[in-house]
């Protein structure tokens, strides 16, 4: 059976923003509905997964033609793209236990 057929055949009886799972890890194919006139469309999504090979995130990177798909590339590509990540992660604060509002400092302005 080639490609072609199993995704015609979720293209047509898919639900709404239905996700399926492809053989590559972290590669699903995901139904697009009808949107200001143009029909439903399938999509790939780019999505981390866990252990037993389901999305982490709640939606991934979705690219719905080649040209998106050379602009994510050209752009994961770009060489400042790793050094600006490891500025993020060391400003960011590390996850744990989020402090409750009392705990909190509060911020007076003196008048």
């Amino acid at each position: 059976m080639s490609l072609e057929e199993p995704l015609t055949e979720f293209l047509e009886s898919g639900d709404d923003w239905e996700r399926k799972k492809t053989s590559v890890d972290g590669v699903f194919i995901l139904k697009l509905p009808e949107y200001k006139g143009n029909p439903p469309r399938l999509a790939i999504e780019l999505n981390p997964t866990d252990s037993r090979g389901n999305p982490t995130k709640k939606r991934g990177l979705m690219m719905r033609d080649v040209g998106e798909l050379e602009t994510f590339r050209d752009l994961i590509g770009e060489e400042g793209l790793d050094d600006l990540m490891e500025i993020i992660v060391e400003v960011n604060p590390e996850k744990g236990k989020k402090k409750r509002r009392e705990e909190e400092k509060e911020d007076i302005i003196e008048i």
